[in-house]
């Protein structure tokens, strides 16, 4: 009788495999399951979070034209669109805003980017109607070094851009005094200010002369 139990039991090894078959099976399961419900929360989060960027976005374009205090509240149009601009055999393509006023143009905010010290660089840039002047330069997204290039985001750093003609190119200075095509790069982290006037530099280059019906593509307004 004792042989015929001993012959009934599985082996030791036998039972720690197939405990150890169990525990994995247990994993993947489990893997699989969460997995796929963090892939159904992303995608429902996504449409949120994406609204979400679009509404700062609007909210920005007007004060990038006349200032957090001075942007009318009434009467005023915000028509997205695309600006494809050919060079050669290549096209560049910006997201840009037809900014209107009592039905009157009020300017351009211009969706760019570039490569920055330490990542790539999002930026929006307001101009007059004529593109002749900017009104006001914004951060969307950057990962430059906390404390040092991550000062691109600060207010009074942006504002250097403010008025600033765009008939020449800027330059980036280190504290001297210049002209009025200069900007002060910031202390420790010139590549970061080098880099935003650089992508200001080329969208002006771009866009200049190039705002026509042949070249901008306009979708829904938004009031």
């Amino acid at each position: 009788m004792e042989q015929a139990l001993e012959h009934r039991l599985p082996e030791p090894g036998n039972r720690f495999r197939s405990s150890n078959l169990a525990q994995a099976w247990l994993v993947l399961v489990l893997a699989i399951f969460f997995g796929t419900a963090l892939a159904a929360v992303q995608v429902n989060l996504s449409g949120i979070i994406l609204e979400n960027r679009q509404n700062e976005i609007f909210e920005k374009v007007l004060e990038l034209i006349w200032g957090a205090a001075d942007a009318p509240k009434k009467d005023v149009e915000i028509i997205p669109g695309t600006l494809s601009i050919r060079s050669g055999v290549k096209t560049k393509t910006f997201s840009l805003f037809k900014v209107v006023h009592q039905k009157n143009l009020a300017g351009w905010v211009i969706k760019a980017g570039g490569q920055g010290y330490a990542d790539k660089i999002d930026l929006l840039i307001g101009v007059d109607p004529e593109v002749k002047t900017l009104t006001g330069l914004f951060i969307l997204d950057q990962k430059e070094t906390p404390g040092l290039g991550n000062k691109i985001t600060l207010p009074e750093w942006r504002r250097q851009f403010l008025g600033k003609s765009t008939a020449r190119p800027l330059v980036v200075t280190k504290g001297a005094p210049g002209d009025g095509a200069t900007i002060d790069a910031i202390t420790g982290a010139t590549i970061s200010s080098r880099s935003v006037t650089r992508i200001v530099n080329q969208v002006m280059g771009a866009v200049k002369g190039n705002l026509n019906p042949e070249t901008i593509q306009l979708s829904e307004r938004r009031k």
